[in-house]
């Protein structure tokens, strides 16, 4: 082979001066810390700044798509926002599905899987290609309008920051798989604003039990990184709810309705896993329609969702921002019919979305189910029992914790995510009855979680957490694979 035909021949020049330079620097600075234990630690803070601030640009460009996007399609003239609004999340659709069929197939799905399968058999290696391609084909889905969310997918892309900083450093791959668990709690901590549910979470979720130096690794990560987040986008809980709301000793007859919404809300979770799952398969089977094609599907059918909500109720969330409409339950100024029928058009609009190939995650769509399903249950007992109309948006709050846990299968994050989203720590005991109820009666119907399920459709079986036997990595990574990932 000629010169003129290498690879490193057909890449531009300021591209191969930037791998020397980058090469250059990366071997200075393994010279002067020798030590892999310093540099575990030293990556580490370094990665709780960059994820932060991955995670913090993620956030900002969603929000910049959705005001040219799905925004806009809203707002046309006359009638025909009616149709933006079903097109332009088809359209979204499309070029999230042509890209992830010819660029990063990797980017699929909500970000949790890929990142769990990464853990599990790959010592971590999460692509630079999937990590370009989840943020960028992620952010144009939901900024036209698909029913998904961004909590997933940026704990993807974090964990691909994390994973590209542990090659720079030459770790060994043990200590790669920790740096995928400092991605994951970094990205967790900025995405929900939510610094100790990103630990919880990160423990229940991926690796199950942590030595010292992962555990010391995943808090100075989320801790970090959820500095990273305030300081840029400020210290405001996710949700501004009016007042705090408590549970008072004279309530105590209201614990009966927060039984029956934890068992609403498995019934809503396993109505949503199994929705999921069956129409995934269905579009699975679908061999005359190319993959690349199916997005957009989903996306055209969100879109119709979304035109009935707005026509009907005039109200958004469904294709767009789902937190301004979710607010609204939470501070129980939304009527009841409306958070019944919001509850069941966010279900099948985010089914169509995930389920047809999408880029996006299903938290922020599990929590706007679980307020609008307690905001409806709060109605009934301030009927039945006469209680204070607060209890509506206290029964919204308690309800996303409730689906949350019923869907995620995380019933620690569940609570802790719920106090650091809405700055409230008044509601213990009713989280904690609604929250074990959700999760244990889910997983008592199907014991398999969601996301173990949708690898399994895919054919990836995880070994378990506590397996003694440590999976090998289907192929062995290189030292210098920084360098070869960002030349592909």
């Amino acid at each position: 082979m000629t010169d003129s035909a290498s690879p490193a021949s057909q890449k531009p020049n300021y591209w191969i001066g930037f791998q020397g330079v980058l090469s250059r620097f990366l071997a200075w600075l393994i010279r002067r810390v020798p030590n892999e234990r310093q540099r575990v630690l030293g990556f580490t803070i370094l990665a709780g700044g960059l994820c932060g601030l991955a995670a913090v640009a993620f956030h900002l460009s969603i929000e910049r798509f959705e005001a040219l996007f799905i925004d806009r399609a809203n707002g046309a003239h006359g009638n025909s926002w009616i149709w933006w609004t079903i097109l332009t999340p088809g359209l979204g659709g499309l070029f999230a599905g042509i890209g992830l069929t010819y660029f990063a197939p990797a980017a699929a799905g909500s970000g949790i899987p890929q990142v769990k399968v990464a853990y599990a058999l790959r010592d971590g290696y999460v692509t630079i290609r999937e990590t370009i391609g989840k943020f960028i084909l992620c952010a144009v889905q939901i900024g036209s309008g698909a029913s998904l969310g961004l909590e997933g997918p940026t704990v993807q892309i974090c964990a691909g920051v994390s994973s590209m900083l542990a090659r720079a450093a030459r770790l060994s791959p043990q200590n790669c798989r920790r740096m995928t668990s400092v991605g994951m709690a970094a990205g967790i901590a900025a995405a929900f604003n939510a610094p100790i549910a990103a630990i919880t979470f990160t423990i229940e979720e991926l690796v199950g039990d942590l030595d010292q130096t992962m555990l010391t690794g995943v808090i100075v990560a989320a801790a970090l990184s959820a500095v990273v987040e305030h300081s840029i986008l400020g210290r405001n809980p996710v949700f501004h709810v009016q007042r705090t709301y408590t549970f008072d000793s004279s309530e105590w007859t209201s614990l009966f309705w927060y039984a029956l919404l934890g068992l609403l809300a498995a019934i809503v979770s396993v109505a949503f896993t199994d929705s999921l799952l069956g129409l995934r398969a269905r579009f699975k089977q679908l061999t005359h329609v190319p993959k690349w094609v199916q997005p957009a599907i989903g996306g055209l059918a969100t879109g119709a969702l979304a035109v009935l909500a707005l026509y009907f109720f005039h109200l958004n969330g469904i294709a767009g921002d789902p937190y301004k409409t979710l607010t609204l339950a939470l501070t129980g100024t939304m009527p009841v019919l409306f958070m019944v029928v919001f509850c069941v058009l966010k279900l099948a609009a985010t089914v169509c979305s995930y389920s047809s190939g999408g880029s996006g995650g299903i938290f922020a769509p599990s929590l706007f189910m679980g307020a609008m399903l307690g905001g409806s249950v709060g109605y009934l007992d301030v009927i039945v029992f006469h209680h204070s109309t607060d209890a509506i948006g206290a029964f919204a709050v308690v309800g996303m914790g409730a689906v949350f846990a019923g869907i995620v299968r995380a019933p620690m994050t569940s609570i802790l995510i719920v106090f650091e989203m809405t700055g409230g720590y008044g509601l213990v005991l009713p989280l904690m009855i609604a929250n074990m109820s959700a999760f244990a009666l889910a997983r008592y119907w199907r014991e398999v979680p969601v996301y173990e399920a949708l690898l399994a459709q895919d054919g990836i079986h995880l070994p378990k957490a506590n397996d003694p036997h440590e999976p090998p990595p289907p192929e062995p990574i290189d030292a210098t694979a920084l360098a070869v990932d960002a030349s592909s």
